[in-house]
């Protein structure tokens, strides 16, 4: 099969203005996130302009902005902010929103959220490591807090999905989650994070990828696979990707490119590049699922239907 060429939704990447001091991991005092490493080069503004730029070689219809770490006590501002963007190119066309549904505020801004008809999907970052500079939730085993469940149990009365960011020491806690929810559909982030590279570290990765890829309520973002894997290979990505979709099958699966975080370590090319490369051999249709399909249907785009986006939001 030919290199793919067709549309792309972009299924995950994130947009601020750093003037509006909306971010706080961010600021220049904030330290290391995540394990991502120097963070300087994200503390500049990323507009729709900015990600037109570095798509422009690849035909990008539509993409999802997923919360970028906006100011908790702000918990509408970041929707209402991207509402006021140029949606030129499909930019931003739908919204996976912050809301931590453990807090005694979550049903209320659910509500809120859900009555934005670009979004499409909650998410509340559960990763959390020993290590204080790798990890992004303030503490361990949130999934298991029955407040945070109720907060959760929430989003199928507004057809939300739940992207579902862990660790791999996590999975198999996720799948328990994704068990005890049968009914809600979540999106796992990022490949599920494989940050421990060696071969132990690897083998975890692999096995919790599986075990929550057994539950058909599960979908994965093959996203910033360079995270951490700084000094990446072509066959080094190759092997990440495919584990992917050996679990999850092009049908769960959808490509993301994670800008202008991924671009610590890649260029928007390399990304793309790298999975068109990479899924040379693939069906067409396997292909435009990974690349458009899978996300269009997740992440109710329609793109393919004229006038089909909400109202003046086309």
């Amino acid at each position: 099969m030919p290199i793919y060429s067709g549309p792309i939704i972009d299924a995950h990447h994130h947009l601020w203005d750093l003037g509006m001091r909306r971010h706080p991991w961010l600021e220049a005092a904030a330290g290391e996130r995540g394990g991502l490493g120097d963070l300087g080069p994200l503390q500049r503004d990323y507009l729709p302009r900015d990600y037109r730029r570095d798509a422009a070689r690849h035909d990008v219809v539509a993409t999802v902005h997923v919360e970028a770490g906006w100011r908790a006590d702000d918990g509408i501002g970041e929707t209402r902010w991207l509402e006021t963007l140029d949606k030129a190119g499909g930019v931003a066309a739908r919204y996976v929103a912050a809301v931590p549904l453990g807090s005694p505020e979550a049903a209320g801004l659910i509500e809120a959220q859900a009555a934005f008809p670009r979004v499409v999907g909650v998410r509340d970052i559960l990763s959390w490591d020993p290590d204080p500079a790798r990890r992004f939730a303030p503490r361990d085993g949130i999934m298991d807090k029955p407040a945070w469940r109720a907060g959760l149990a929430r989003l199928g009365r507004h057809g939300l999905a739940f992207d579902l960011m862990v660790f791999p020491r996590q999975l198999a806690d996720a799948a328990r989650l994704a068990a005890a929810f049968p009914d809600q559909l979540f999106v796992l982030n990022h490949c599920g994070s494989p940050i421990d590279r060696d071969e132990d570290g690897m083998r975890r990765w692999r096995e919790g990828l599986r075990l929550l890829s057994s539950h058909d309520n599960v979908a994965i973002k093959i996203s910033d696979l360079v995270a951490y894997d700084h000094d990446w290979t072509l066959d080094s990505l190759r092997a990440v990707i495919m584990q992917c979709i050996d679990c999850f099958g092009p049908g769960r699966a959808m490509f993301a490119s994670d800008f202008p975080v991924a671009g610590l370590h890649a260029t928007f090319d390399e990304v793309y590049d790298s999975f068109k490369e990479i899924t040379a051999d693939f069906f067409e249709a396997e292909q435009r699922a990974l690349f458009f399909g899978t996300a269009e249907r997740v992440y109710r785009m329609e793109t393919s239907s004229p006038g089909s986006l909400p109202a003046g939001q086309q």
